[in-house]
Parts: C-alpha cells; structure tokens; sequence
C-alpha cells in the first residue's frame, strides 16, 4: 500500500464513520477470520461496522467471536442491501474482483462507498480507491497483520483479534506447510501467541470437530480417488448424491484435495464435487513446485487462486468436465513429469 493511501486511511480510521466488511463467496479460514479480526479493530474505534458475507461458512468457523455478528446476504438481502448503500467505507477482504462476490455484486458495483481492497491473489481489479495487494504474503490475515502495523496499530490486536488472524495464517498456510510460509509468517504467529492466541484450541476447533457424516464422505472420496502415474496426476470426484447420502454440509470437503496431492510422486491434484443445485461442477486444484493451477485454472476453467492452489468450476456436467481435464493433461506433461 502506498505511503499517501495509508496516511489517508489512517485519518479516516480515527474518525468514526459507516463501515462494511466483506469476504468472498464460500469464505473459508482466512475470509473469516481477516474480515472478523478487522471489524473488532474497527468497533474498538467506534466505527457502525456490519460484516457481511455472500453465503454462510463452515461450522468449524463459528467458534470465533463475533461471527454470529455476520449477515448472510443470500439470507437477507434487503436489509444487506440497506448497510451498502448507507456505507462510506467497503473492506473487501480474501478476494480482488467483485464477481467473487456472487449475487452481491450488483449491489456493491452500485454503492456509493469508497473501497479499501486487503487481498494475496493474482491480477487485482481496479475497484478500490485504497489498495493493499501483495501475491507473495501467504494468507490475507498475515496481510491483516501488516496493516496494523502500518497504520501503528498492532497494540490493538486483543486475544479475539489474534485468535481470528491465527487462524486465517493457519488454515491457507496448510499448518504452516505450504512453501508460502515464510520466516516472517512465523515471526507474526510467535507476535499474536504473545498477544494472546490460543493456538492450541484453535488447531482443535477447526480439524478436529469433525462430524461422523463427514469422516463417512472423506471414506467415499478416497474410495473415489484415481492416479494418473503418466502424469503424475492425481483427482477425486464426489456426485450429488454421495453429497446428499452422507448429509454433505458446507465445508465437509474442505482439504479432501490434498490427499491426492499427498501420494509420492503425485505433482498436481484436482477435485471435482457436483452440484446440482447450481449446475455446476465446483472444482479445486493443488499442485507440488513449479506447476501453476492458478494458470491452468484460469485458461480452462473460469477460476484462479494461487501457483500452487486454485479454485474453479465447470458448467457442464460431472463426466464431460473430467473428460476435458483429461484431454487437457497430454499438452502439460512436460511440465507434470519431474520427480518430487
């Protein structure tokens, strides 16, 4: 961010106002947990804020203060509609196009607001009036981080607030495993232990709280697991009704794709999860060194993400999508067949 943005933000944090905090569709660890640690910095400086998310969040979220604050616009969207357009100051959190935010989107391309985008991924849009876009910092809450600190602020940081930025760190750092975590991600974590997070209860509150519904559907995923030794590939697919015959609530799949990506010699791992409801194929890739999904996802599926982990989707149904992941493999083999 620049030094004439954070100035600028910086007096307008000291001055009360209307505040919006959003994160993107499907919001995950570092979506809540970035878009919480804000609203309770900026409720501790009198500012109306109102969190709202497109869609509702795992369970295995809910344990963090203040998430019951959180609208869902799918569920109430007037009264979501209402806090945008009376907003002057949007936080937009964990993503950089506003498509990220489903059927919000009309509604804040319309607001009156200036916007304030915090966000890791590839290939910013150019809504925002403040903007804080770093691809090489791990997780949007590390991000978080840095911005109290430069607006002189991390003496704010309370043990809710550390709770929320931890997690965020934790869950898009894959327990601190992924190649994006860096000696500066650890020293942060070591600043918001010291500051009060528990980091124990966390890592319980967010792995191990699985329900038995969701340990059947993980059986039924590796049941579904395939390998491509060619092209040291690995994928699972999960259908609408092994969803429904296991009870399949929002974030049951989450981290199922790296199992796949867990297999020696595996370098790229996809999964595909139909969706009915929606017509679509929700898809997730994750890749070993210098494989880029957030490329392959963005040329062939309408997705992007990371190098090494993508989100996307496919309009046509279960079998066509897989076919055409298949045919696509033979033109990246190069790329596939080195050694891990």
């Amino acid at each position: 961010m620049k030094k004439e943005q954070i100035s600028a933000l910086k007096k307008r944090i000291d001055i009360p106002e209307k505040v919006v905090i959003v994160p993107h569709k499907g919001p995950d660890g570092d979506a809540i947990g970035s878009t919480l640690a804000l609203y309770h910095f900026l409720k501790q400086k009198k500012h109306e804020v109102q969190l709202i998310a497109p869609n509702d969040f795992p369970d295995f979220l809910k344990w963090m203060a203040g998430s019951d604050e959180i609208l869902i616009y799918e569920n109430e969207q007037e009264k979501c509609d209402q806090h945008i357009q009376e907003a002057t100051l949007i936080y937009t959190l964990d993503f950089n196009l506003l498509s990220r935010t489903g059927e919000m989107q009309t509604s804040l391309e319309n607001a009156p607001a200036d916007f304030v985008m915090i966000d890791h991924h590839q290939a910013p849009g150019d809504y925002a009036k403040y903007l804080y876009s770093d691809v090489n910092i791990c997780s949007t809450c590390q991000m978080v981080y840095h911005f109290f600190e430069m607006i002189e602020a991390t003496e704010n940081i309370t043990p809710a607030i550390a709770d929320c930025l931890y997690t965020g760190i934790m869950t898009d750092t894959g327990s601190f495993k992924y190649p994006s975590t860096t000696s500066e991600t650890h020293r942060v974590i070591a600043d918001l232990i010291d500051k009060g997070a528990n980091n124990s209860l966390i890592h319980q509150s967010v792995y191990d709280s699985s329900s038995f519904n969701k340990l059947q559907l993980l059986g039924t995923a590796l049941n579904n697991l395939q390998i491509l030794p060619e092209y040291n590939t690995a994928f699972i697919t999960l259908t609408q009704e092994e969803l429904d015959k296991n009870n399949f609530q929002k974030g049951d799949t989450e981290g199922f794709v790296n199992y796949g990506l867990s297999i020696k010699g595996i370098v790229f791992a996809a999964i595909f999860i139909e969706n009915k409801q929606e017509a679509l194929v929700k898809i997730s890739f994750r890749s070993k060194g210098s494989f880029d999904v957030n490329q392959f996802a963005r040329k062939h599926f309408d997705g992007g993400g990371h190098i090494n982990a993508a989100g996307a989707r496919s309009l046509a149904n279960l079998a066509s999508t897989l076919s055409e992941f298949k045919a696509l493999l033979p033109k990246y083999k190069n790329q596939l067949d080195y050694e891990v």
